[in-house]
């Protein structure tokens, strides 16, 4: 039994190896993220990613796709959805002060990511999140009556 065990442990821990074999390693990940995240509003060049990690912009590429599941791109582009999302729920900024506070080069480009990753024009999905949850209507005229009472 303990050999049961012992073998279990060894080709978890080797499988964990093979997830990340080929990936960044941890702090070039947080270092990456962190500039992504503090240069959202700005243009961000993979190469500049890259730079920073000390390693070339295919090698870096290929390692943060590995390491998170999405291309740099599309890591920057959903953390911009993201705080775009944020923005819209918190403030009264309009969409297009949104889409350059995100990193958006225009309102149209922005509108365009936003539907195809939310599946919703930013606009509705601001009437959405601000509406005001509203309580089921029973279907039972009787429930609807005790509701009055």
């Amino acid at each position: 039994m303990a050999h049961f065990q012992q073998n279990a442990a060894c080709a978890a821990a080797t499988e964990t190896r093979k997830k990340n074999l080929g990936g960044l390693a941890s702090w070039r990940e947080s270092l990456a993220k962190q500039l992504i995240l503090d240069r959202l509003s700005e243009t961000i060049e993979v190469a500049e990613l890259a730079s920073a990690c000390a390693l070339s912009r295919s090698h870096f590429s290929r390692a943060f796709k590995r390491s998170t599941g999405l291309s740099p791109q599309d890591w920057i582009r959903d953390q911009r959805i993201a705080r775009a999302k944020h923005l819209i729920r918190s403030t009264d900024l309009s969409l297009t002060q949104i889409s350059l506070e995100c990193g958006f080069c225009d309102q149209a480009h922005f509108c365009h990511m936003f539907t195809r990753s939310e599946g919703i024009n930013p606009f509705a999905w601001r009437c959405h999140a601000m509406r005001p949850q509203l309580r089921p209507v029973p279907a039972n005229p009787r429930q609807a009556a005790n509701l009055h009472t």
